[in-house]
């Protein structure tokens, strides 16, 4: 029997349930009462049913990081994600060319790195490109995953950088100040895309007044930036990256006024960016997919980047413990002490990608909207917070753990009604309250064991109840 994460109260009162135990064995509730409580233990992993299916789709505009990515998972199969982003003037305009005779010397599309690389970062190497948009990036419109960009095989190439996964390395750059010395400085770990020189003249030096005098018209004029990792040129099984929302066009020039010669820089900020994420599966993922309506699966499969997630229910359950009081001589009723949901990925599955950090498990209200369970939320007085519902990866264990105690006994008693109940992804930073929603900023995933007859290796629903007199 494995405890996950209990405070002091909840352990003193498993403890005094297990010492009560007299057949943890059992897999009913017993035919008779000796007094008011008989404590009990079973493991009702038979009463489970998953299923994998989609995960929903979600806005990803204006993320705190955003995926771009290019990873061919021997599981899972391919997932492309591509970043469609606006350009502002610097300032925010209007903006005003320096006077004399400008040079541009280098230009940089300036991607930091968030925390979340997925994939191979030691063999894989990374072609990433950059084009203009075809249409305008509206900041007023929100776009989904499923948002296409459109083709951009044929269209002229902005940018270009062939470079391996360094994501948590820093790096030195020179740092231009204007009537100084220009001097080396080391900044957070980042991808800087050499950007045409020509695009940069044409739209900001040698730009009309008009066009330099509103950030709208200037946006207007240029469209935006896409983003894309070069499918033919990236080398190995490639990977996810997070790139952070603080992104900038570096633009370094020397201006020759007279006599005066000096180097400068100009940045023009990216404000808001959008990610369209594709998935082509695998075999074994699209069987799953095409039978996620029929019984319950051997493996299931949960995957990031708004990829996939399990449907989960305990169809059963009410009935067994319906049935078995039913056999009963006397009024009784079940109260549930402690229920245990064990998720276990698949052996083997995780090398050499890890399992998801964290999961949630969550349900759906009578408007089919997401809502915490009652062991997740706070606004429950039986809940424990986030360290007791649990959803964290113990690689120690292979297992992830969530305590269900409260959700089940509603379900039992009626409270509640099961119009579908989940198990997903989430980003792992928040670890003050348990996120439900559906994200495209983590890029790990998880094979995980179903309800297959492996004793050692299965999906795990461990219930200790007792049996109270009316």
């Amino acid at each position: 029997m494995k405890f996950f994460r209990l405070d002091l109260l909840t352990l003193l009162i498993s403890l005094f349930i297990l010492n009560s135990c007299k057949n943890q064995d059992a897999v009913g509730l017993g035919t008779g009462l000796s007094n008011q409580q008989n404590s009990k233990l079973i493991d009702a992993s038979s009463s489970i049913v998953v299923n994998t299916v989609p995960e929903d789709s979600v806005i990803t505009t204006g993320l705190a990081k955003n995926p771009l990515a290019y990873f061919n998972d021997p599981i899972f199969g391919t997932t492309i994600s591509n970043m469609a982003t606006n350009l502002s003037l610097p300032g925010g305009g209007p903006y005003t060319p320096p006077t004399g005779t400008i040079t541009i010397d280098s230009a940089r599309l300036v991607l930091g790195y968030a925390n979340g690389f997925y994939g191979d970062s030691i063999t894989s190497k990374f072609t990433v490109n950059v084009y203009q948009l075809q249409s305008l990036f509206r900041e007023d419109t929100s776009y989904y995953n499923t948002k296409n960009f459109g083709d951009y095989s044929s269209q002229p190439l902005l940018g270009t950088l062939t470079f391996n996964a360094r994501t948590h390395d820093s790096i030195k750059v020179y740092n231009i100040i204007t009537g100084a010395p220009d001097t080396l400085i080391k900044v957070p770990p980042q991808i800087r895309i050499p950007i045409s020189k020509s695009f940069i003249n044409t739209n900001l030096f040698t730009a009309s007044s008009f066009t330099l005098g509103s950030n709208s018209v200037f946006k207007a004029n240029v469209r935006g930036l896409y983003i894309t990792i070069d499918q033919a040129k990236t080398t190995g099984p490639g990977g996810i990256f997070m790139i952070s929302n603080a992104d900038t066009l570096a633009v370094y020039y020397h201006a020759v006024n007279g006599t005066t010669i000096d180097t400068a820089v100009v940045k023009l900020p990216i404000t808001n960016a959008a990610t369209s994420i594709r998935h082509n599966y695998t075999a074994a993922i699209k069987n799953e997919l095409a039978n996620s309506k029929t019984g319950s699966r051997n493996t299931f499969y949960l995957q990031g980047t708004v990829g996939l997630r399990a449907k989960i229910s305990f169809p059963n359950i009410l009935q067994k413990f319906r049935d078995s009081l039913l056999n009963l001589k006397q009024p009784s009723d079940i109260v549930i002490n402690r229920a245990e949901l064990i998720v276990t990925p698949q052996p083997g599955s995780f090398i050499p990608y890890q399992p998801i950090p964290k999961i949630s498990m969550y349900q759906r209200d009578l408007a089919l909207q997401r809502i915490e369970l009652q062991d997740a939320n706070s606004a429950d007085g039986r809940s424990g917070g986030l360290g007791v519902f649990g959803g964290f990866y113990n690689p120690t264990q292979n297992e992830y753990h969530f305590i269900i105690t409260a959700y089940l006994q509603d379900l039992i008693y009626g409270r509640t009604v099961d119009y579908g109940t989940y198990i997903g992804p989430i980003d792992n930073t928040n670890t003050t309250s348990v996120d439900i929603a559906a994200t495209p900023q983590v890029g790990s995933r998880t094979l995980a064991v179903g309800t297959n007859k492996d004793p050692n290796y299965k999906l795990k629903l461990n219930i200790i109840y007792t049996i109270v007199k009316k």
